[in-house]
Parts: structure tokens; C-alpha cells; sequence
């Protein structure tokens, strides 16, 4: 392993819906100037399509701090909420639309997805769904490996911080992250393998190219994953967050996570490495029950109040925040687990609606309303 310590710079890609301000439904089909519009007016961001003509997807550029991702995310949502407006249309940072229905959607007439559409068919038809991605550098390749395998640990606890998606077609799920559910349906998704090294999962993704079943390693669709383009490790699982300073905890947890088990490595110690069944439990758990679950603490073994263990997360990476000049946002996941993430918020004004006299329709409008003004606030 390189003794040079990872640079840790950060990327962050965000998937957005895009609403019809009259009906609050999707909309169908999106002129594609508004791509155009937003490629031109934001240089040194991505702008892209996603798989359905309702979604696109946003990128920063790469960000050496916390600031400097505040500021792109800043610009990006502003600069697309804008043009998007001009067109009728609101951005709504939400993993799932609440009453949308997946069947009346098209998706991008792009090769790309054509050949998604061929090879997944109704498995990808539902995709109606956003996420957000946090790309963080590590640029020896062994390492990416190595904090990989330790860092799954802690990806339920990060989606349980992020949960939008309660909603599905017009219906309460029962799940705080319904999104999660509609990816799992999509092969080559989940937790990952564990690697002893960076040559074993290049032979696993050699494997596969091989054998025709992929491409590269970008259709490797996991909850975390080396990047197939970029010297990172790339965090794929957490919903996207309505309010913008959430989805900057996230980014900022996930990084000093990585710091910390870097850290740790450094001192010839290291994060304990669970049989993926127990992950995958707690992933459930917090797919089910966001931030208001209790996830199992492995090492008693008992059920412990999410907020504890995102307490013990803020207390282990507190070194590592300072060092990533991230404190402020790190500590903003206590103010996320006491006012209840978007899911949280999605399903009290439902409710509340509700014993109002409103019909569902009505309250799942005004759930719209909800966040694309979150999506927007304080950007503008």
C-alpha cells in the first residue's frame, strides 16, 4: 500500500424527478432543451439524461472540501430549478415520486438505455426512482479495496440518515426507503463481495466482460463500488435528500468514515469485517424503518436506537472531521434524526392532510409541494 495518505476529495451526483407544476405528475416527456440549456449554463458540472425522460442527473465537479461541495450543489440545483421552471416544470429532489405511476413513463431514446430496456425489461420499466452518490478519492487501489470491505458496515446507518421515499404509486409502502426495494429488482445490486485485493475484483469484473455479461465494471450497480472511471470509491446506496444540507451530512459522514477506517489502518488496526447477512439486516432495517429503527450492534448483539449508533459515528469520526473541515455538517446528522428525515416529514403532512378532509390526491399533491420547495430552499 502506498504510504501517501488519500487525497479524500470528494464528487457528488445527484438524480432528480422533474414535475408538472399543473398536475404535480411527473412529466412525461421533458423537452430535451432543457439539458441543453442547463450543459450550457453550468461548465465544469455534469448534466445528464437518466433512464426515464421524467429524471436527469446532476454532477459536481471534483470538490477538495465540504465548501466547495456546498457551493456546486448550490449552483446546480439553482441553475436546473430555474430552467426547469422556465419550462413548466418543478425539480424534486426525491427518491420516489408519491403518486406517479411507472407504467406512463418513456424512457431516453439513447443506445445506452435501449440496450438496458432490451437486456432488463420489467425490472427496469419501475425504475422510478433517484439516489444520490458520493464519490470520495482514494487513490491507491488497494486501499479503495480494503476500506471498501470495512466501510459496508456503516451504509445502513447512512441510509437510514437519507430515507425520501415512503410513497409508491399513490400508496404509504410501509418503507421509508421504497426506492431501495425497486433497485434490488435490478441485478448486480446490493452489497458487495468481499476482495482480499484489487486483482480479485478486477478478475471478477474481467469475468464478466468475458462472459458477455456486462460491458465494464459501471454496470457493477452496488451499494459501493470502485469506480470504473475515477480513482474513488463511490457510495451509491443513500436516497436523495431533499434539503441540500442533508445531503452534505451524508457526503461528509461517508467521507470521514473512510478517513477514519483510514486512519485505523494507518495504526495497524482495523474496522471488524461482518458476514454480509448481518449488513444486509440492518440495511433492512433501515430501509423499513429509517432513523427511527433500531439497528443491530453486532458486537453486544442487540437492537440499539439508530440515533445512538449515528451518536457513536459523529464521536469515532470526530478527529476526522476536523481534519476534513467538516464539523458542522457531520454534527447536522443529530438535527437530522431529531426532526425525522423527508420520509418522516412526507408521511406527517400526508397524515395530517388526511384528518383534515383532504382526499389522498389532495395530500399527496401537497407532499409534492413539500419538497420541491425543500428542494430549492435556501439556494436561492
Amino acid at each position: 500500500m502506498s504510504t501517501t495518505e488519500p487525497s479524500f476529495t470528494i464528487g457528488i451526483e445527484e438524480e432528480y424527478l422533474l414535475v408538472d407544476l399543473e398536475s404535480r405528475d411527473l412529466a412525461i416527456e421533458p423537452t430535451e432543451d432543457i439539458l441543453t440549456e442547463c450543459e450550457r449554463r453550468l461548465p465544469g458540472h455534469l448534466v445528464t439524461p437518466e433512464f426515464l425522460r421524467s429524471q436527469l442527473e446532476v454532477g459536481t465537479c471534483i470538490c477538495r472540501n465540504i465548501t466547495e461541495a456546498r457551493n456546486a450543489l448550490h449552483e446546480l440545483r439553482g441553475t436546473v430549478s430555474e430552467v426547469a421552471r422556465g419550462h413548466g416544470l418543478g425539480l424534486m429532489a426525491s427518491s420516489v415520486h408519491p403518486f406517479a405511476d411507472w407504467h406512463q413513463l418513456k424512457h431516453t431514446p439513447k443506445e445506452r438505455y435501449e440496450a438496458i430496456a432490451r437486456d432488463m425489461q420489467a425490472t427496469v420499466r419501475r425504475m422510478m426512482i433517484c439516489g444520490m452518490h458520493v464519490h470520495c478519492a482514494i487513490e491507491d487501489k488497494e486501499l479503495r479495496i480494503d476500506l471498501m470491505n470495512q466501510a459496508t458496515y456503516f451504509l445502513p446507518h447512512l441510509l437510514a440518515l437519507s430515507t425520501s421515499s415512503p410513497f409508491w404509486r399513490g400508496e404509504e409502502s410501509g418503507l421509508k426507503s421504497y426506492r431501495v426495494s425497486v433497485f434490488d429488482g435490478v441485478p448486480r445490486t446490493g452489497l458487495p463481495d468481499k476482495f482480499e485485493s484489487y486483482g480479485e475484483f478486477e478478475r471478477l469484473v474481467d469475468t464478466l466482460v468475458e462472459a458477455g455479461a456486462l460491458e465494464d465494471g459501471s454496470k457493477l450497480w452496488w451499494d459501493v463500488r470502485p469506480s470504473a472511471k475515477f480513482p474513488t470509491l463511490e457510495m451509491r446506496l443513500t436516497d436523495v435528500c431533499p434539503l441540500v444540507e442533508d445531503s452534505l451530512t451524508i457526503a461528509a459522514l461517508y467521507s470521514c468514515i473512510l478517513r477514519m477506517l483510514y486512519r485505523l489502518r494507518r495504526n495497524n488496526q482495523r474496522w471488524r469485517i461482518y458476514p454480509q447477512t448481518l449488513v444486509e439486516e440492518n440495511r433492512w432495517i433501515a430501509q423499513r424503518f429509517g432513523v427511527a429503527g433500531k439497528l443491530i450492534d453486532f458486537g453486544i448483539p442487540a437492537p440499539v436506537p439508530a440515533a445512538d449508533l449515528i451518536e457513536e459515528i459523529i464521536s469515532l469520526t470526530e478527529e476526522d472531521a476536523a481534519y476534513l473541515g467538516c464539523e458542522k455538517e457531520v454534527q447536522h446528522a443529530r438535527e437530522i434524526v431529531r426532526r425525522g428525515t423527508s420520509a418522516d416529514r412526507q408521511l406527517a403532512l400526508y397524515h395530517q392532510s388526511i384528518e383534515r378532509g383532504d382526499s389522498k390526491k389532495e395530500a399527496l399533491v401537497k407532499v409534492v409541494d413539500q419538497v420541491l420547495n425543500e428542494t430549492i430552499s435556501g439556494i436561492q
